[in-house]
């Protein structure tokens, strides 16, 4: 036991490494004479010995190895942390380890509240802070699941935000390591941390407050009261009260934000000498380990509890490649979440769809250029604008689907770790209207010979009213399919492409949504909503649960909205085609915006238009034949399938596309997710669950493998693929 269990007094400085810097900082903090509550720490050497036993060192490096780490675009990062962790949660612990640590918190806190905290060799170090990286678990109570929550902890190293930061600071994956600190819990009345140096601002010191525990500042679930001390003299100088609502206390289940009363409300936590009297701790760790600290701290009794201290360090935003501000950016809470889809439902959706048609109703045609050129110059803004919308608020959004998907697996320990998606699908979302507005229309085509004949002739205007009328119904909502984004129309001949789809659907039986069905769903939600007793809990739980569905919903809608807004900046810049091929009909391919802009306003100007130059310039080179060999990827669509592969490069691609081809591309956007329908199975260059292929793909029972290294460079139109979902591999041959 002593090799995997360490009391705090007994650490010494050779252990370091087994205990992990959060563990060795209270052990010195200890020794110093400040008051740390009763701790002890589970070294690296119990990580160790179940990594071990349970084979996870090689799982691990296979998750991590299906392409090049620096390649994974976030959503893949997620996956793979997604299934490791859900194997640290579902494989046993070997009896002598689980005996073990079952026994030593048996005998330390029998009847005592504790909290289980990371504390990774690395960790808290003063170049590298992995604050709020890994997971904490406040006021768990009994032997087993203190045990529980250790292999959550251990689980932690791996999380996608962990991995991303491992990776952004060079540390070594592979040789990762958790030691943990399991510390009684100190149920204070007033909570907090102290900033011995403000990280803005060098010459301040920083303490920050709230009632109750501290897991609420924390979490930032309620706001603290802040205090700002000149570091020289250590005089207060300012005090900004928070709106004081919410404290986060413990219960017999676990933590609870509860109102706060009124007469706690009206007052601040601290006093002006009890503020001062923190920073004095704070600064007093600064002397201590000689650099500025960020402490957590907690009074109870008026007696001032240090929870742990660490050396302050902050997220460089020098380096242009370093994501890690933007991608822990996506991390959200519940709160968060809530607010965030208040704001997306209730403001953006319906702002972008009232600017789109608003910009529909303007007719380009009798513009004069130079007001054309203007209108063109505004649509810029204004698809701009929506865009930066898309990054800063729809993307994170995604995180409740990840939010949901944690809890879910935390909560019922699933053999799949992707079960939760279930339970998230069979909801409403665009792409399915349209590909039902579509199959409508493909079976008036397989009812009507007649009908079928004319098409072929690229004659829909000889066709019944009643097939005309819903054709322009589809086109006025989803646009005539020419385009790369949704809404856009004639880009390329009218709806010779939209007609060509259809004809292709009609060839063949229709394929129908393929998702778990009601009953599937249904007994897994009731399983779910069983594991939480409270009502008050359950209640949570089904929040989450809606609020998942929603995110999963505009996961894959949003380009549908905003492909609206960009339709209309096409159609503005197509028109200007239009007229500068009039008078330089010599000229072909795309034209960029700011071309258009200046062509129209001085008539001099003739426009850059590469695209077609540039292909001819640049032939696509195939590659030598190699024989059959497997590509390994993401398993996002679970399934195996085959069938001729189909290569999408350009919106042209599309049309060529036949019934049981697999979808080969680089992503498969919103905007082309219609011919579906028409796959036996989807493989993607860019990976991830969440990606809208993936999504797609599922909601029709397709394997779908993502995160393919290469694939349109390494598949051609008519490989034969073998699909397998399950293990995210593509054969080919």
């Amino acid at each position: 036991m002593t090799h995997w269990i360490l009391p705090l007094e007994t650490v010494t400085p050779a252990d370091l490494n087994r205990v992990g810097g959060k563990a060795y900082a209270l052990h010195r903090l200890a020794q110093a004479g400040f008051t740390v509550p009763t701790t002890y720490c589970v070294t690296t050497d119990a990580y160790a010995e179940f990594v071990s036993h349970a084979g996870l060192r090689e799982r691990i490096l296979m998750e991590l190895h299906r392409k090049d780490f620096k390649d994974m675009r976030w959503e893949e990062i997620w996956d793979a942390s997604l299934r490791i962790r859900n194997l640290f949660l579902t494989i046993p612990l070997p009896s002598p380890l689980a005996d073990s640590l079952r026994t030593a918190f048996e005998t330390h806190f029998p009847e005592t509240a504790v909290v289980v905290r990371s504390s990774a060799p690395g960790e808290d170090a003063s170049d590298a802070s992995f604050a709020g990286l890994h997971e904490s678990y406040v006021n768990i109570r009994g032997a087993d699941a203190v045990v529980d929550r250790i292999r959550s902890v251990w689980a932690s190293l791996w999380s996608d935000r962990a991995l991303l930061y491992r990776q952004e600071l060079g540390l070594d994956v592979e040789k990762s390591a958790m030691a943990v600190v399991v510390q009684e819990i100190i149920a204070g009345d007033r909570s907090g941390v102290s900033f011995s140096k403000n990280p803005n601002n060098q010459f301040e010191g920083v303490v920050e407050s709230v009632y109750g525990l501290n897991e609420g500042l924390v979490s930032g679930t309620v706001t603290p009261d802040r205090w700002r001390f000149d570091r020289s003299s250590r005089r207060l100088t300012e005090h900004t009260p928070a709106e004081r609502e919410y404290a986060v206390v413990p219960t017999d289940s676990g933590i609870e934000r509860r109102p706060l009363p009124e007469g706690l409300a009206a007052r601040p936590p601290l006093t002006p000498p009890e503020a001062e009297a923190v920073f004095a701790l704070a600064l007093r760790s600064e002397s201590y380990f000689q650099a500025p600290q960020d402490v957590e701290w907690t009074l109870r009794d008026d007696r001032l509890y240090v929870l742990q201290s660490r050396p302050i360090t902050t997220v460089s935003t020098d380096a242009p490649d370093d994501t890690r501000r933007w991608y822990l950016s996506l991390h959200r809470s519940f709160e968060n979440l809530k607010a965030l889809r208040s704001r997306i439902e209730q403001t953006h959706l319906p702002g972008m769809a009232a600017e789109a048609q608003a910009l529909a109703q303007r007719k380009l045609e009798g513009l004069p250029d130079a007001q054309l050129a203007d209108e063109i110059q505004h649509r810029v803004e204004t698809n701009d604008k929506w865009v930066k919308v898309y990054w800063t608020e729809f993307i994170p959004f995604a995180h409740g689907i990840r939010l949901f998907g944690q809890v879910y697996n935390d909560t019922m320990r699933p053999e799949n770790p992707y079960e939760f998606m279930d339970l998230l699908g069979a909801t409403p979302m665009a792409s399915l209207e349209r590909n039902r507005l579509l199959e409508e229309l493909a079976s008036m085509i397989r009812a009507d010979p007649r009908l079928r004949e004319i098409l072929q002739k690229q004659d829909p205007e000889q066709a019944d009213d009643l097939f005309r009328h819903r054709l322009a119904r589809f086109i006025e909502k989803f646009g005539d399919l020419s385009c790369p984004v949704t809404g856009g129309t004639q880009c390329l001949q009218g709806t010779d492409a939209l007609i060509k789809i259809l004809l292709e659907l009609a060839s063949h039986p229709p394929a129908g949504i393929d998702h778990p069905g009601a009953g599937t769903a249904d007994r897994l939600k009731i399983a779910f909503f069983e594991r939480f007793g409270q009502q008050a809990k359950r209640e949570q739980a089904e929040q989450l649960l809606d609020l998942a569905r929603a995110s999963y919903r505009l996961r894959d809608d949003d380009n549908i909205h905003l492909g609206r807004i960009e339709a209309q900046l096409i159609a503005a810049v197509e028109e200007a085609r239009r007229r500068i091929r009039s008078r330089l009909p010599q000229l072909s391919g795309r034209l960029d915006p700011a071309e258009a802009v200046l062509s129209l306003k001085n008539p001099a100007h003739v426009p850059s238009m590469p695209g077609a130059q540039q292909a001819e310039e640049k032939p696509r080179k195939t590659p030598s034949r190699i024989q059959a060999r497997q590509i390994v990827g993401q398993p996002a669509g679970p399934g195996i399938s085959k069938g001729p592969a189909r290569v999408i490069r350009t919106t042209e691609d599309l049309f060529e596309f036949k019934h049981g081809e697999v979808l080969v591309c680089d992503a498969v956007d919103p905007n082309m997710t219609y011919v579906v329908p028409l796959a036996s199975g989807v493989v993607e260059r860019r990976g991830g669950m969440l990606i809208h292929g993936a999504i797609i793909a599922r909601e029709y029972g397709l394997p779908c493998v993502t995160g393919v290294p290469d694939a349109t460079q390494r598949i051609h139109t008519g490989d034969a693929l073998t699909v397998d979902g399950y293990l995210g591999i593509v054969t080919i041959g």
